[in-house]
């Protein structure tokens, strides 16, 4: 049995929105991963079954490797056809946002949701949920987004209808976010949910080579190319660096994804214990930063201080405005300053 994280109240309010509700938009966040899209597309294969009119919209583009999960065909692009988007979600009833906190985490939807009359719930596991939704299931010592709408849908009662495709959606989101369960995944109710997800009839393992095992030969080489030229190693702080630039991603025809767990490789080595990835964005006049640390590092109140983000203790991200070499000198000053936690680890 599942302990009963949501509260009860929470549970009556979107069981009435649901019922009441004939038009719903789930909305997720820019640049969506395995979990935003599998906790959206769990959500949408559950509220299909309820025979709502239920459309999933994402700010932009997400990555080939989860391309064929079940229902993403039928994903808006906001970046593609706005308009169309826009009226969605001015005429739904109830507007779902999964796994973001913040309006400022979808981009150019921000306003049409906003402005939106329907009725906002957030299902979302990240620190500090900003107040912009009547109901807010927060739950940041949950391992995944897609875990907590997997627990919605079984506190309403509804286990039964989670679908085949739900199922394998709602999998592949909790297997992405945990990087195949190796890190923020000890809570034994996680294997308990997956048992269950196995029950539906889905094959974890084809899930697994579907997202990890599908990589372009540009992606082998740059990551070949990453590991011999562009990663440093900072022993004295348990640390390591990597760092893309623009022309260097093009000179290996990069595609969105294909930089995808290059920030875990560095903990592979004996001695790391933190790990920064820093890529300059091929789409903003920006550098996405990515933080990675094993044990007790607090990488995400690092990302905070320093590179405007957050997350988790063990899985952050930020940005950065600025040049590379800027960025790398601001990845510097971190260490020094948390040197002390970096050496106890």
């Amino acid at each position: 049995m599942l302990s009963k994280i949501i509260l009860q109240a929470n549970i009556d309010k979107v069981e009435t929105y649901f019922e009441k509700a004939d038009k719903i938009v789930i909305v997720t966040h820019v640049s969506p991963d395995g979990d935003a899209l599998g906790s959206s597309l769990g959500l949408y294969h559950f509220l299909l079954g309820m025979e709502k009119n239920v459309h999933v919209i994402v700010p932009n583009a997400f990555p080939e490797f989860l391309r064929w999960m079940p229902g993403a065909k039928d994903i808006i692009r906001y970046d593609k056809y706005s308009e169309f988007a826009d009226q969605l979600i001015a005429d739904a009833d109830v507007i779902c946002c999964l796994d973001f906190n913040a309006l400022s985490r979808i981009d150019a939807v921000a306003k049409p949701v906003a402005e939106s009359q329907g009725r906002k719930v957030m299902i979302d596991h990240h620190l500090n949920p900003e107040p912009f939704c009547k109901i807010t299931i927060s739950h940041p010592n949950i391992s995944s987004t897609s875990e907590l709408v997997f627990r919605l849908i079984c506190r309403l009662g509804c286990f039964d209808d989670i679908t085949y495709e739900g199922a394998q959606c709602i999998y592949t989101g909790m297997m992405t976010d945990t990087g195949g369960f190796t890190y923020n995944s000890n809570d034994r109710e996680i294997y308990f949910i997956i048992s269950e997800l196995l029950s539906k009839g889905i094959d974890k393992d084809d899930i697994y080579r579907k997202v990890f095992n599908t990589y372009s030969e540009g992606r082998l080489r740059l990551m070949g190319y990453v590991l011999y030229e562009k990663m440093e190693v900072f022993p004295q702080f348990r640390s390591a660096l990597i760092w893309l630039t623009k022309d260097e991603q093009k000179k290996f025809q990069y595609v969105k994804g294909d930089t995808e767990g290059f920030v875990n490789i560095p903990l592979q080595m004996k001695g790391v214990c933190f790990s920064v990835f820093l890529r300059e964005d091929t789409e903003k006049n920006m550098i996405k930063v990515s933080l990675r640390s094993v044990g007790n590092f607090p990488c995400n109140k690092l990302a905070a201080e320093f590179f405007n983000g957050g997350g988790h203790l063990n899985a952050s991200g930020g940005e950065f405005y600025g040049t590379m070499d800027e960025a790398i000198g601001l990845f510097k000053q971190a260490l020094v300053k948390y040197e002390d936690l970096l050496l106890k680890n």
